[in-house]
Order: C-alpha cells, then structure tokens, then sequence
C-alpha cells in the first residue's frame, strides 16, 4: 500500500511530547487526582509520541492508523458531554436595568 502522499500528523510531534510532559508533571497530577480522585493516563499520550515519530521515521502504516485512531477517540470523548444548560437566543428582557443593592452588607 503506497502511504504518505501528502498526509501529516495532526499534531506535530512535538505537540505529542509536551502533552505527554504536562501529564507527567506534579502539577497536573495533583489537579487531576483532586478533581478525579485517580492517577491521570499519560499513557496514551506516550503512545501517540511513538507512532508519530514511527511516522516520521519509517511512514508507517500501522503508526499513521494509531494516530488517527487516537484524534478520533479524542474528539469523541470531547463531543460526549454537551452544554450543561441551553444558549440563551437573546438577552433577558430587564439586563439593562441595575443590579440589586443588598441591604444587609
């Protein structure tokens, strides 16, 4: 199967790494395991740093199937959870009008 042609990786590999770095950082893990309750997974992140240098090296055809499986994934997982609550189509009728001053401050 003739690959490459004109296809890149949708993130450079660079983009790949520095995620891959601010996962591992104590920062993210700390804001992660609070909000989550659990280790964050770095490991994907890896994953996709190997298969996009094995593209750049070798245009392999198992490494470019891995990294658009991986941004579809992603972009699933984004699109899983819509708005919490509708747009408003305009604004309320009194938002022009001043807020109300609290007496008991």
């Amino acid at each position: 199967m003739a690959e490459g042609g004109g296809w890149r990786p949708p993130r450079p590999c660079e983009a790949y790494r520095a995620e891959w770095e601010l996962c591992r950082s104590a920062g993210h893990f700390l804001r992660h395991y609070y909000v989550h309750g659990e280790r964050p997974a770095c490991g994907q992140w890896r994953r996709d740093l190997a298969s996009c240098r094995e593209w750049e090296e070798r245009r392999s055809a198992e490494a470019r199937r891995a990294l658009r499986e991986s941004e579809r994934a992603r972009l699933r997982a984004t699109r899983q959870h819509g708005p919490v609550w509708p747009p408003r189509q305009s604004p309320p009728a009194d938002w022009h009008l001043p807020l109300p001053q609290d007496k008991d401050g």
